[in-house]
């Protein structure tokens, strides 16, 4: 378009100067003569072609009216007139964080909402979408390339405060926080949908809670602990003692099975048969037989 107008300026000039009586005003007027249609064609030629970048469509404008047909990634043959808007139609992520260095605005962008127990929870959000190639122009005609200000940031942000007034603040840090990120999800995928938009993936970052709840919190995590701890001990010490009781009363049956089982005469009996192994085994001894009941042996090696 640049060099449309600046031939056009150029054709005016070469045509104000071949009027000049100068010759040397003519002979610069007629060298703008040639020169200026060059340009026009250069620049007919360049505005007739327009390339999109990968991950992106162009939305064309002609006078201000938007035309709903989407030029898509490449080179697009276009009346030179008309205006190209790109659109980046790829996974986006905008962040609101307390930390200062993460968040797509820079500072503290948490969201802060009060909940069920009016209590006041800070939230770190982030909102994985992209742009319908389809529903760029529309996006252009109502919104604007401005979608992350007046869309993006405002519908989230007010998704999560008019959900979170349904749950206590322990609840959101702990048991529910699942179910209140699938309901915010919903939510903000349906207001998304209706502008275009289309909603990836929705992710809770972090849940802060205020410090007298987190200090409760963790003093009663720290019970529990402690109580699992002392039923531990309990438990092993029960153990324990259920053995000392079993190794107890088998002692005891095996002293009582010895002292009714075993008779003079069976005793007998297995010292001569201890007796007959002793005489009967390679190694030297002498064995002296004597009244008692048992022997003494001499000399075994």
């Amino acid at each position: 378009m640049i060099l449309i107008i600046l031939g056009i300026i150029a054709l005016i000039i070469g045509f104000v100067l071949v009027k000049q009586p100068n010759e040397q005003a003519d002979k610069v007027g007629k060298i703008l003569y040639v020169i200026a249609p060059i340009f026009i064609l250069l620049g007919v030629f360049t505005s007739c072609f327009k390339t999109i970048e990968p991950g992106q469509v162009g939305v064309k404008t002609l006078f201000g009216k938007v035309d709903n047909d989407v030029l898509y990634s490449g080179l697009n043959f276009v009346n030179p007139l008309v205006e190209v808007t790109g659109f980046d139609v790829r996974t986006q992520t905008y962040t609101m964080s307390g930390d200062r260095e993460e968040g797509t605005i820079k500072g503290d962008d948490a969201i802060r909402i009060l909940t069920a127990d009016g209590l006041e929870v800070v939230i770190d959000l982030s909102v994985l979408f992209n742009v319908k190639s389809n529903e760029a122009p529309r996006i252009l005609k109502e919104i604007g390339t401005d979608y992350l200000d007046k869309i993006v940031r405002p519908v989230s942000r007010t998704a999560i405060r008019d959900n979170a007034v349904s749950y206590d603040a322990v609840a959101l840090y702990s048991s529910k926080r699942d179910e209140f990120q699938n309901k915010i999800y919903k939510t903000i995928e349906i207001s998304f949908a209706k502008r275009g938009l289309q909603l990836q993936q929705l992710l809770i970052r972090n849940v802060a809670l205020p410090a007298s709840v987190k200090a409760t919190i963790e003093s009663k995590i720290n019970a529990e602990q402690d109580a699992q701890k002392m039923t531990f001990v309990l438990q092993k010490e029960k153990q324990e003692a259920e053995r000392k009781r079993v190794e107890a009363q088998g002692i005891a049956d095996y002293q009582k099975i010895l002292s009714t089982g075993l008779s003079d005469k069976q005793l007998q009996y297995e010292s001569i048969k201890a007796q007959k192994e002793i005489a009967t085994s390679p190694n030297a001894k002498v064995i002296i037989m004597g009244s008692g009941k048992n022997p003494v042996i001499i000399g075994g090696n």
